[in-house]
């Protein structure tokens, strides 16, 4: 064979030996990631932390909204005075989900105390 062409041959070939032909590249699974926390977990101290959607619409009466997702549930409750959304995660697996966090503001936006919202939805 023809040098010039055998050199040819070898630097046409070497792009291919780079892409690394016939290289498997075996695939690892990935673990699932850690299960979190329970809700119980973050769950700070305060009024109406624990209670369930019953306990909250047996104070405020029917909720303005009622916003379900998967894990959480959110309840609105309003009078003019001010808008009080209370979030309800369940504690554990099968049971029922209960008040982690609540948020309260005036009609204007501005954040309210949650106690004091709390008092002014039920005297309505």
């Amino acid at each position: 064979m023809n040098p010039t062409r055998l050199l040819l041959t070898g630097l046409l070939s070497l792009p291919l030996a780079a892409c690394g032909a016939g290289t498997v590249v075996p695939q690892t699974r990935q673990p699932a990631p850690p299960a979190g926390p329970p809700a119980s977990a973050f769950m700070k101290t305060g009024p109406l932390m624990g209670m369930d959607a019953k306990h909250l619409t047996g104070m405020f009466g029917t909720p303005r909204l009622d916003i379900r997702e998967s894990s959480m549930r959110k309840l609105q409750f309003g009078n003019g005075r001010c808008v009080l959304d209370a979030y309800l995660y369940s504690p554990g697996r099968g049971k029922e989900p209960v008040v982690t966090h609540v948020d309260a503001r005036a009609p204007s936006g501005a954040d309210v105390d949650p106690a004091s919202c709390a008092t002014s939805l039920q005297g309505r």
